[in-house]
């Protein structure tokens, strides 16, 4: 992992994407790429009535996604790590989640168009929860465009992550079980996580951490 220059943090709502994109550029000297989830107008009716403001939703993350990266990748890159909280390829897992069959064949289409012309991560990090944390974690940063997510639509949110990433290979992967962690609040947890990120060399590899004292 030492010659990676872009990583990306995945994982579903509120397993702490953001918050690990941040540590781990500080600990790497490098600078972090943060996706604008909020600028989204559809997203606080989105999760209100999903199948009514899905399409919607999802081709204003897919453009505004796809514009944040043509930005960054044009300047220059290459000069520090960069470390982003999202995956620009993740967006196919809410499309698959939440769009109709004739709403999957129009985003299909413009999401080859995008994809083509956006750079791979040298390494993704996959973090993984359990719902009851993943809850808990929501409900701590009190977002208020989150407090209509459903427990139901958050299972199934995980179940669709956990089948994109078992078949994943287009990069180098590490998954990283997070439920009995705290890499904000714990400094050890951190050290030990990044540790196991540096160690990475390809493939697909599985970080299961022991249970800190929390």
């Amino acid at each position: 992992m030492e010659k990676s220059r872009y990583i990306a943090i995945e994982g579903p709502i509120g397993v702490g994407k953001s918050s690990l994109a941040a540590l781990l550029a500080e600990e790497l000297g490098g600078r972090t790429l943060t996706e604008v989830v909020e600028a989204n107008p559809f997203l606080s009716t989105f999760y209100a009535d999903i199948k009514k403001y899905a399409f919607q939703t999802q081709l204003f993350f897919l453009l505004s996604r796809y514009q944040q990266q043509k930005e960054v990748f044009q300047q220059d890159l290459f000069s520090s790590t960069v470390v982003a909280d999202y995956l620009f390829a993740k967006d196919r897992i809410f499309a698959y989640l939440n769009l109709d069959e004739n709403e999957l064949q129009l985003y299909e289409q413009v999401y080859r168009l995008l994809d083509t012309r956006i750079p791979k991560p040298d390494l993704v990090v996959y973090l993984q929860a359990s719902t009851d944390v993943l809850l808990e974690r929501i409900a701590k940063r009190n977002k208020d465009y989150e407090k209509s997510i459903k427990e139901d639509y958050l299972v199934r949110l995980i179940e669709a992550y956990n089948r994109y990433f078992f078949y994943y290979n287009e990069t180098p992967l590490l998954v990283v079980q997070t439920t009995d962690i705290d890499f904000v609040g714990n400094r050890e947890d951190l050290r030990n996580l990044v540790k196991e990120i540096k160690k990475v060399k390809g493939g697909a590899q599985h970080y299961k951490p022991i249970a800190s004292n929390r």
